[in-house]
């Protein structure tokens, strides 16, 4: 049996400093931005992955609090005025707007370091061993620094303003997007101790949602509504970017995303039976509507 949102919730939490009087503010915009919902993906992704390769999601649970951990500093950093410059997220102010500019940097930067924290844990390695800790931690840190998710957001900042190609959005997009999403697939396989098969296969799955993630983000960014999404729609065109649906068109971008989730679906043939509950997710992720 699957563990319970509310247990994948409690664990998050619970690797948050202490809230000494000195340091509140820091570990309130920490909670605030983690705990302003959003679907879960990335943990998830660890969770059943571990389970699928014969792992254990309890063993997994702390390398899947650190990915939501790296993800959640990213959209607080995102949102920033010299970076997307939003004042909502998830239908709630984002973090600038309720700490402070300085103390939402300084609250990313927290999560960021604890991530790794969490991941070398005395916990983490109690359930995995230092060797597969050592291992998730560098995977980690190769797909959220700047050849991953960093990369990803500067190859998107320096896009503003310029008409770019389908493929170099793809480009950007495996980085920004697509390399975190990968991170919280290997780290479920390398805490169950998966073959090299496997980690192949779940690589490329992660490829494919990642892809298709984005493209269906543009999607919604034109078709969707701000009650909805729970963040202003149009920025992309506000912010001058192109996007999937601005060079290929709607019903192109329909296409794609679908073609990648049956490639994503057709990735996990290895596995011979329990990957329902990441088929199902791939198609969840093309069908959403926020």
């Amino acid at each position: 049996m699957s563990l319970s949102a509310e247990t994948l919730e409690e664990a998050i939490l619970s690797f948050l400093p202490p809230e000494e009087p000195l340091i509140r503010t820091a570990v309130d915009a920490m909670r605030y931005s983690l705990t302003a919902g959003g679907k879960r993906i990335r943990p998830k992704l660890t969770l059943a992955f571990a389970k699928l390769c014969g792992g254990s999601e309890e063993a997994a649970l702390p390398f899947a609090c650190a990915i939501e951990m790296i993800h959640t500093y990213s959209l607080i950093h995102d949102d920033l005025p010299c970076m997307d410059d939003d004042d909502m997220r998830r239908g709630k102010p984002t973090n600038h707007k309720v700490f402070g500019e300085a103390a939402a940097v300084l609250a990313g930067d927290a999560l960021l370091t604890l991530a790794f924290e969490t991941v070398l844990s005395e916990q983490a390695a109690a359930l995995n061993g230092y060797e597969k800790c050592v291992k998730a931690g560098k995977i980690l840190s190769s797909c959220a620094g700047a050849e991953g998710m960093i990369g990803g957001q500067i190859i998107d900042m320096e896009s503003e303003n310029k008409t770019v190609s389908a493929e170099h959005l793809a480009v950007m997009d495996r980085k920004k997007t697509g390399a975190l999403i990968k991170a919280a697939c290997l780290m479920g396989c390398i805490s169950a101790g998966a073959d090299e098969v496997q980690c192949q296969a779940a690589e490329r799955y992660a490829e494919c949602i990642g892809l298709a993630f984005q493209i269906v983000d543009d999607m919604l960014d034109v078709i969707s509504d701000e009650a909805t999404l729970g963040k202003p729609i149009g920025s992309d065109t506000d912010n001058h970017k192109s996007t999937y649906v601005s060079l290929l068109g709607l019903e192109e971008c329909r296409k794609r995303s679908a073609a990648l989730t049956e490639e994503a679906i057709s990735s996990l043939s290895v596995f011979p039976q329990g990957a329902e509950e990441l088929k199902e997710l791939a198609v969840r992720l093309r069908d959403r509507m926020k």
